[in-house]
Formats: C-alpha cells, sequence, structure tokens
C-alpha cells in the first residue's frame, strides 16, 4: 500500500489514514501504520538499522485522517506534552443520518470505558471512574439523508465522538457499535480526521495539516465539493 504522506520534515511526519489501518499493532497481527511509514523513512532516506519513529496519538482502526509521527525522542517529547496540554488542535468530519437538534453545540459529558466491549458510555452526570468529555460541533453541510458535522475535540477520551453523538440521536454513517443502522460498504465508519494545528515542537512555527477525504466513497466526496476547506 502506498502511503498518503501529507506532511514531512526531519523532526516529525503524518499521514492520511485510512479506515483499514491500525496505528499500532494488536492482537490481530495486521501490519500497524506504524510500521509502514518506518518502512516509508527506511526506503526513501536508505536508513541502515532500525527507524526511530514515535508515535504520538491513535485513530480507531475504523476512521480515517491525518495521523502524526514524530522522528526524533526530542519531537516526541515535546508532541507529547503538547497533546497533553490541549496544546494540538484537533477538527474532524463526522457523517451522520439523523440531524441534530441544534446546528451549534458544545457537548459535556462523563465518559466510562467497558474495556470488555471495547466500548464507551457518554452519561449525562458522573460515574464513579469516568472521565470528563467535552466536544463542540457545528453542522457545515447536508445532502439529501445525511449531514457533515464538523467536530473540535476538546479531550481525548476513547471512543468521545462515537459515543458522544450516539448519546445525542446521531450515530456516525456505518458505525454499528454505537447505533447505526447500517454498516459502511468498506466496513470503516464515516468519521474523518480532518486537520490538525499546531506550533512544531522543534522550529516553533505554526503547522497545519489537512487530510483529504476518502474519495472512493461517494458520499464524502459529495461532500467535499460542497465544502471547501
Amino acid at each position: 500500500m502506498q502511503l498518503d504522506i501529507l506532511y514531512e520534515d526531519n523532526h516529525l511526519i503524518a499521514v492520511n489514514k485510512t479506515g483499514h489501518d491500525l496505528v499500532q499493532g494488536d492482537e490481530t497481527g495486521d501490519e500497524p501504520l506504524a510500521e509502514k511509514v518506518k518502512d516509508y523513512i527506511k526506503h526513501k532516506y536508505n536508513k541502515p538499522g532500525e527507524v526511530y519513529l514515535g508515535v504520538v496519538h491513535r485513530l480507531d482502526r475504523p476512521v480515517s485522517g491525518v495521523v502524526l509521527f514524530a522522528r526524533t525522542s526530542k519531537a516526541l517529547t515535546r508532541l507529547n506534552k503538547m497533546f497533553q496540554d490541549h496544546e494540538v488542535k484537533k477538527t474532524y468530519w463526522a457523517i451522520v443520518q439523523n440531524l441534530p437538534e441544534e446546528d451549534e453545540a458544545t457537548l459535556r459529558h462523563f465518559m466510562l470505558k467497558d474495556s470488555k466491549k471495547n466500548k464507551s458510555h457518554a452519561f449525562p452526570k458522573m460515574r464513579s471512574g469516568a472521565k470528563e468529555g467535552v466536544l463542540s460541533y457545528k453542522l457545515i453541510s447536508s445532502s439529501a439523508r445525511y449531514h457533515l458535522l464538523e467536530v473540535d475535540l476538546q479531550t481525548g477520551r476513547h471512543h468521545q465522538i462515537r459515543a458522544q453523538l450516539a448519546k445525542i440521536g446521531c450515530p456516525i454513517r456505518g458505525d454499528l457499535k454505537y447505533g447505526s443502522p447500517r454498516s459502511n460498504p468498506d466496513g470503516g465508519i464515516s468519521l474523518h480526521a480532518r486537520r490538525l494545528r499546531f506550533v512544531h515542537p522543534v522550529k516553533q512555527e505554526p503547522v497545519e495539516i489537512i487530510a483529504p477525504v476518502p474519495v472512493e466513497d461517494n458520499l464524502w466526496r459529495e461532500f467535499a465539493n460542497v465544502v471547501k476547506k
């Protein structure tokens, strides 16, 4: 598989992940995206030995979009702190079938992860062991049957966007786990990590990385043609 490289310098590399790729390895034994990126760097720069690559953040397997990796330990340490301090602005696009009651809103729930089912639940009030999840969304386009939401993620909880949108009656298209009535043909879900904005951890320059939507999906292509960002 040919990687879709969105950004690359001596310190960072960003890739447009498909809805099939694992960011890091798991029990499936499938080759993770991190290993594919290492292989790309090794061959492009003819590097002998082991290639250094730091995993900064993750996307769920069925989610597409921008994933950022660190190519140096200095960049990894600084990026980890930036993510922890919410200095990296993460914007997602989500396609939902049900129109939310409000065109624009901030959702605040208490997220509780069920590890056995690999699922999270969003509650309106605090529960023992729960962590607060906050996001803002706005409606940016509609088709005959579906609606495109732009989501700004303010906390990074397990399955946060999927669980919170499902909680307000707007499960993401194709997301059977959170209440979508049918799966997508490719097995992914219509959640796309659209944009990352941050200050470069070494160069101290503003960086904006935008991931094109999956063009093989007709609905994504239709929305992308309408919304020029």
